[in-house]
């Protein structure tokens, strides 16, 4: 009976022990430098430098549509037509006019010979020649509007074609047959494919770190490999909805294949140099203070606990930037102050 009991205050105190050192679960965040995204790496959109949308400069009926959405333009193209036929009626009573302006004009320069040789012979005053000459000249200025206007409407009739200033992709259209448009009115959208460059938005607490000029590196997700661009335009104003601002980046050398809407990721080439010196971002609960040094646990490969060491770079209400730590380091995030060198540990990954 003794033996027995022996037995089984030995097994008990065995399992005690063992469960006492089952590892712990830790909550934990791999290190990646840089890892705050909004810091040097932007998601974009490829787009055209120059996008034009089109309208006719008369007013009428649309007749024809020769273009669809994603429709290869080139110089001269006719994309759409409207109705002539009032646009015609206007230029044919601008000649009606021209014609009215040259009779009055004639008469009024018959009038005006007639009655300055009446003043040479004394025949009328002066002033009488002078309402003659006024006449003869407002005539003229009512000639010469009548041509103004005449050219205008001949003009007109070209204007019913709306035709391509470039080559290009027709990437939006917002009128159809058979409506009735006004003059200005946009109907299509062009963007002009020999000049591509890339669209991001930068957060507005960042795109103070953003100027002209600035080198970048480009990779496109259906590509392969990066290429360099600059950063040609930022805009001055943040966008209403996003509060964020629109940032242009030009791409002297594009890639072969490059298009019109890939998705594209802007790399600042300033950030990656601070990545490069090992910043990155943690929660302040990861920190603990060993003396007057501010030190993270990382788990190893055998999922033991390491202290290390790092370098307070920018402390936030949650965050806190640090240097020191390794790609791939993985770092406890929570309940650190409980946790001591060594310990046997478990992940989430686990």
């Amino acid at each position: 009976m003794v033996l027995v009991a022996v037995t089984l205050l030995a097994s008990g105190c065995g399992s005690k022990e063992a469960a006492q050192e089952k590892p712990v679960l830790v909550k934990t965040q791999q290190a990646s430098l840089g890892a705050d995204a909004q810091s040097g790496s932007y998601s974009g959109t490829v787009k055209g430098r120059h996008e034009t949308n089109m309208s006719f400069q008369v007013g009428g009926q649309i007749l024809a549509r020769n273009v669809q959405v994603g429709s290869r333009v080139h110089a001269g193209d006719v994309l759409m037509v409207i109705d002539a036929r009032d646009v015609l009626q206007q230029s044919n009573q601008g000649d009606a006019q021209v014609a009215s302006a040259r009779a009055q004009l004639s008469l009024a320069e018959k009038n005006l010979e007639r009655y300055t040789q009446l003043y040479q012979e004394s025949a009328v005053s002066k002033a009488t020649l002078d309402q003659y000459q006024t006449n003869y000249d407002a005539a003229f200025a009512a000639y010469r509007s009548a041509l103004a206007q005449q050219k205008q409407g001949h003009n007109s009739l070209g204007y019913t074609n709306l035709t391509s200033g470039a080559n290009g992709v027709i990437s939006a259209i917002s009128a159809e047959e058979g409506q009735v448009v006004a003059a200005g009115q946009t109907v299509l959208t062009l963007v002009q494919t020999d000049e591509l460059e890339v669209e991001i938005s930068v957060p507005e607490n960042k795109v103070s770190e953003l100027s002209l000029g600035l080198p970048v590196s480009v990779d496109f997700w259906a590509l392969k490999g990066r290429v360099d661009g600059t950063i040609r335009e930022i805009a001055p104003m943040a966008d209403a909805a996003t509060r964020t601002y629109k940032v242009r980046v030009s791409i002297p050398e594009p890639p072969e294949g490059m298009q019109l809407g890939m998705t594209a990721n802007v790399s600042i080439k300033g950030a990656e140099t601070e990545e490069a010196d090992g910043i990155t971002t943690l929660p302040l609960a990861a920190i603990f203070q060993d003396g007057d040094t501010a030190q993270v646990w990382v788990v190893g490969d055998d999922n033991r606990l390491t202290a290390k060491a790092v370098t307070v770079e920018q402390l936030g209400d949650d965050k806190v930037q640090v240097a020191g730590l390794g790609v791939g380091d993985l770092v406890v995030t929570a309940g650190v102050h409980k946790l001591h060198e060594g310990q046997s540990v478990r992940t989430e990954a686990d």
